[in-house]
């Protein structure tokens, strides 16, 4: 992680929305208004590819245990990216809970990780992932990548990030990303499987 890359998908409001907290923290109602409207649009994606059609009213959820709890929020604006999506996922997770669904989970194929790493096809699929049928794509994904897959590039964590809201290791995170982009990608029909070399996702150079 050099302190020269650039901001990845997701960050690039991260110094406006950690002041924005700040602010919030001290009672300002618009500078909360301002770090829902940076936050809320990934926090929907996500719950999107979790609970489908209910998200805006998990989000509802989230949002009232976020501003109830915002005094005890510590960090900056990566950090209440990080924190406000374990909120959600809580919530999601209780909500299918009630709704006994179970997502849809699949077998993974053992050999993804054998195949050249394909940082273009990666590219692509991010690119596509913001479209309503990508996201009913990343639903039928096996739970773990479906996570993955939406933290990483829908609310734009980094994979430290992204592991701590999951409950697991980096590296067990960023495998589960990488299958999932890689089943993505195969589902969208993205061609350009052809760069060298095992990339890991998410490791910017």
């Amino acid at each position: 992680m050099g302190q020269g890359a650039e901001p990845r998908r997701g960050h690039a409001y991260d110094g406006e929305l950690g002041a924005a907290v700040a602010r919030a923290q001290e009672g300002d109602e618009a500078a909360f208004a301002v770090a829902y409207r940076i936050v809320q649009p990934g926090l929907l994606g996500y719950l999107r590819g979790i609970v489908g059609d209910d998200a805006e009213d998990v989000a509802s959820d989230a949002w009232l245990e976020i501003a109830r709890d915002l005094g005890r929020f510590k960090g900056d604006g990566a950090g209440f990216r990080g924190w406000s999506a374990t909120i959600a996922r809580h919530r999601a997770l209780d909500h299918l809970r009630r709704q006994r669904v179970r997502p849809r989970s699949t077998a993974t194929e053992q050999d993804v990780l054998d195949l050249p790493g394909p940082h273009s096809t990666h590219d692509q699929a991010l690119e596509s992932i913001s479209t309503e049928y990508a996201l009913e794509l990343v639903r039928g994904l096996p739970r773990d990548q479906a996570e993955a897959v939406l933290l990483r590039v829908v609310v734009g964590l980094d994979g430290p990030a992204a592991a701590r809201v999951l409950g697991k290791r980096p590296g067990a995170v960023r495998t589960a990303a990488y299958r999932g982009l890689k089943r993505l990608a195969n589902q969208l029909g993205v061609e350009g499987v052809t760069d060298d070399g095992p990339r890991t996702l998410g490791e910017s150079k």
